[in-house]
């Protein structure tokens, strides 16, 4: 049997059987080790220098950041102050719900912890104003999306590790991609509450109660600031601005807001521990997975293939494309990355493309299989909230997964999108 059967065999099998990816990646990478007559330990040093990366403790910090957040009563002020914005004009609260995951997503680096966090005030704001249930936990789920594309974002920090490139850059690409998308969902939005007659919150626009949003809202305003200034002016390293995002957040939570418990401290170190956890597992074994790939040249062989079938570029980002958002609705996006970044890398860039510019359409297509079936979790969170069926939330979702596709065709197509504000900043 050739060991690569083997590899690949091994994991499809067990993903059909409904095992988990972490355990799927794990007994693949064990079942072509043995097959091969190395020592086990191997794995065991795998997972030793996978997680032995400064970087990496960025992961951690900005999740135990996120969900800080929800407890320090950030959170519900950034939903307050993109209310105030958006509210008064058609469609205008669902117009909120993207700000305002525009807004946490500059914070939480979380699609999932953006959807949930913005979901729990915005979704029964907009079910009391009339909204159908899946329409609204449709844009909610779709905008959670935007965590992972505006920066600081946990997807990018693992990309940035898995293929050697720097997470700072990363960061500072994906700010215009991330407004874009944004701009794509909410002029979707407004054409479809013109025709489902959608109205705004029902006042008027008003700069009195922006100005009172702003000042409430001030000091959450301040965190996405404060740490993607202290990134982008090289004050400090991703890693360390994970670090002043909790002490921030710690700050403003009990001594400003003063909502901040100790409960909220406890239930958000359970949920930093259980999720880092789960990202390191998936990503030590991906990582053997990944390095028996390399050792046998699939990432050639299939660059080989591609460029043999075409040399268009244009032609092949469409392939990658469609391929990535397929691979989307049925993997996770953190296994997603760590498992495709060594193969798929290395054939971008004997196209000439850029490290940074593909991974930051990488990330984007990540974004939209948050919201689509089966594995879509952007779509779980924000079906439990409204109380309305997954089937339900996945047909109205629909337009807006199209503007996303348009939108990351557009972002890969014009490589300027991801790559002129680095290299403003001189990266």
């Amino acid at each position: 049997m050739n060991v690569v059967t083997l590899l690949f065999g091994s994991f499809a099998i067990l993903l059909l059987m409904g095992a988990p990816i972490t355990l799927a990646l794990g007994v693949a990478s064990m079942s072509a080790l043995y097959f091969l007559g190395n020592d086990l330990v191997y794995l065991v040093q795998v997972a030793y220098t996978s997680v032995d990366s400064f970087p990496l403790m960025a992961l951690p910090a900005f999740i135990l950041a996120g969900a800080l957040m929800e407890y320090a009563g950030i959170s519900k002020r950034l939903v307050a102050l993109a209310e105030s914005l958006a509210g008064p004009a058609t469609g205008g609260l669902a117009s909120a719900t993207v700000l305002a995951c525009l807004f946490f997503g500059a914070i939480s680096g979380s699609g999932p912890a953006t959807t949930a966090a913005v979901g729990m005030l915005m979704i029964p704001a907009m079910i009391r104003r009339g909204y159908d249930k899946g329409y609204a936990s449709a844009i909610t789920a779709t905008s959670g999306g935007l965590g992972v594309v505006i920066p600081p974002s946990i997807p990018m920090v693992i990309y940035g590790v898995s293929g050697n490139q720097s997470i700072t850059k990363l960061f500072i690409a994906g700010f215009i991609p991330g407004v874009i998308l944004a701009a794509g969902l909410m002029t979707v939005n407004y054409i479809l509450c013109r025709k489902k007659g959608y109205r705004g919150s029902g006042h008027a626009w008003s700069g009195r109660a922006v100005l009172k949003a702003l000042k409430n809202g001030i000091w959450s305003i301040l965190a996405p600031f404060i740490i993607l200034g202290g990134i982008y002016s090289g004050f400090f390293t991703p890693t360390e601005a994970a670090v002043v995002a909790i002490f921030y957040t710690l700050f403003v939570g009990v001594f400003i807001h003063k909502e901040l418990r100790w409960n909220g401290c406890a239930r958000s170190l359970e949920a930093c521990t259980w999720l880092t956890g789960r990202v390191l597992l998936i990503m030590f074994t991906a990582r053997a997975f990944g390095r028996l790939l390399v050792q046998y040249r699939i990432p050639e062989i299939i660059a080989n293939a591609l460029l043999a079938l075409t040399s268009d570029v244009f032609i092949i980002w469409a392939l990658i494309i469609a391929f990535l958002i397929f691979v989307g609705m049925f993997m996770e996006t953190l296994a997603t990355i760590m498992i495709l970044t060594p193969v798929l890398l290395p054939v971008m860039m004997k196209l000439g493309v850029d490290p940074i510019h593909f991974g930051i359409v990488l990330v984007c297509c990540c974004e939209i299989g948050f919201a689509t079936p089966p594995l879509g979790e952007n779509m779980f969170i924000s079906s439990g909230i409204a109380n309305t069926t997954l089937e339900d939330v996945s047909v109205k979702a629909i337009p807006f997964a199209a503007v996303s596709i348009a939108a990351v065709f557009l972002i890969a197509f014009v490589p300027g999108i991801s790559l002129w504000l680095p290299r403003l900043f001189g990266y």
